[in-house]
């Protein structure tokens, strides 16, 4: 059995997270090995002194990402970790044709609950900017504002585990306007591997960008390596925090996997970190940039889902190589988002806002996904997956098909999107549809699933 060293600190880091970093870096660094048997949860609270549930949220956490494996009656074993060199919008379902009348329930999964915005704080902090900044009327840096940048850094670091500078830090207006600048940074005509089924903008490349997007499957864990190695692909678009639409998260060893495919063969990653913010089990995983370091890691994100689809505010880090070549090609241009919404998002996470948004609308999404997930599996044979974090999950009914599901929703006034929408090249998922939670009122609950259910007859 390993034997522990360790001294947990006082230092503001919960001290179920300290001892959790600990043995994540004992495994990553090879010095706990595959199989290796763990203190029990009682010897170990012994041992350090600790609460019980200091102990069990440690261990929970680090079987959430697959660092070690708890087996019954045997106890706690270290799991195998793929050796790294040691380091620094969102999908949508297919809109309702636009003379379609608004659906009585909202499940989309591009909705947000708009009782949850800070009205009120927001409002505030935005008069206050046009009063007392009259320099942002003035023309901005076209990476976006120093100052946001600086506290995106720092917020990301934070939360995310990413490490970036503020220099290779950008602000745009939105993922796609990211993602738009990005490719043309690569050569025409260069091969992206995209999950599959996956979300519509990494396939929107091809169109867009004259990228070629090649669909490669996805399997318990995420993305399939062995079809991503076969591909031939440069890059590969992740959505390793929620993959959507299924809901997945991408444990820790895949993860190092995916990152030694993009070292070894000097490609790229594309972490979109979608969804990572509302997690319902346990805290976010880190995310894939902090592990590797981000010298192959593009790391972006936005705050339509943690705030508002129309707040169009994207970020994304680059590594260095990238961001000498984006200086290259549009250092001359202007900012893409208003400087007034920069700064008063700057002072709303700067104030402690952000955070406490995020954990008061975290906890209303866990509520509504719990009810809702518990009304749904009271339909016989339903199975609910990819509840696990996010603001959708992912309905099965064997008893109907995917296009009973949806058209009888339909005939309701009720718009679903069956997951095959979101297929390519995999075979069609059966009996499925995606479900957004995060639109629909705690009080709409029951009459939304009793609607659904007198529609599909179960």
């Amino acid at each position: 059995m390993w034997e522990m060293t360790l001294t947990l600190e006082n230092n503001g880091i919960p001290l179920y997270e300290q001892l959790y970093r600990h043995i994540a870096e004992e495994i990553r660094a090879g010095r706990l090995t595959q199989g290796t048997r763990l203190p029990s949860k009682r010897a170990l609270t012994s041992h350090l002194r600790v609460s019980m549930s200091t102990v069990e949220g440690a261990y929970n956490l680090l079987i959430s990402e697959g660092y070690i494996l708890s087996r019954p009656k045997k106890g706690y074993f270290a799991q195998s970790v793929v050796m790294l060199k040691p380091p620094p919008e969102r999908p949508a379902a297919p809109s309702a044709p636009d003379n379609a009348p608004a659906p009585v329930f909202d499940f989309s999964t591009s909705a947000v609950d708009k009782v949850l915005f800070p009205w009120r704080t927001w409002s505030r902090l935005f008069r206050e900017t046009l009063r007392d900044t009259p320099r942002l009327l003035e023309r901005g840096d076209s990476r976006g504002d120093a100052e946001l940048r600086d506290t995106l850094t720092h917020f990301l670091y934070q939360f995310r585990g990413v490490r970036c500078k503020a220099d290779n830090l950008l602000v745009g207006a939105g993922v796609d306007y990211l993602l738009y600048m990005l490719f043309c940074l690569f050569p025409k005509g260069v091969t992206v591997a995209a999950e599959d089924p996956g979300y519509d903008g990494a396939y929107r490349l091809k169109k867009r960008q004259g990228a070629h997007v090649e669909p490669i499957p996805v399997d318990a864990h995420g993305m399939d390596l062995n079809a991503l190695s076969a591909s031939g692909a440069q890059i590969a678009y992740v959505t390793p925090s929620h993959q959507f639409p299924l809901g997945l998260t991408m444990p820790v060893g895949r993860r190092t996997e995916l990152l030694r495919w993009a070292e070894e063969e000097g490609h790229y990653i594309i972490e979109d970190d979608y969804d990572s913010e509302f997690r319902h089990e346990s805290r976010p995983i880190a995310s894939l940039q902090g592990l590797s370091g981000g010298d192959r890691v593009i790391y972006i994100g936005t705050f339509s889902r943690s705030l508002a689809p129309s707040m169009r505010i994207a970020y994304m880090a680059l590594p260095d190589d990238l961001m000498n070549e984006w200086h290259k090609v549009f250092r001359q241009g202007g900012d893409s988002v208003s400087r007034f919404d920069q700064q008063t998002l700057n002072r709303f996470i700067v104030e402690g806002h952000y955070s406490r948004h995020l954990r008061r609308s975290g906890a209303a999404y866990s509520r509504r996904c719990q009810r809702l997930a518990a009304l749904f599996s009271e339909i016989p044979g339903a199975l609910i997956t990819g509840d696990a974090a996010g603001l959708h999950f992912v309905l099965t009914l064997p008893s109907k098909t995917e296009k009973q599901l949806v058209s009888g929703a339909r005939q309701a006034g009720i718009f679903l999107t069956g997951v095959s929408a979101y297929c390519h090249k995999a075979p069609a998922v059966p009996s499925s549809v995606v479900v957004g939670f995060a639109g629909l009122k705690d009080d709409q609950l029951k009459d939304a699933v009793r609607t659904l259910r007198a529609a599909w007859d179960v």
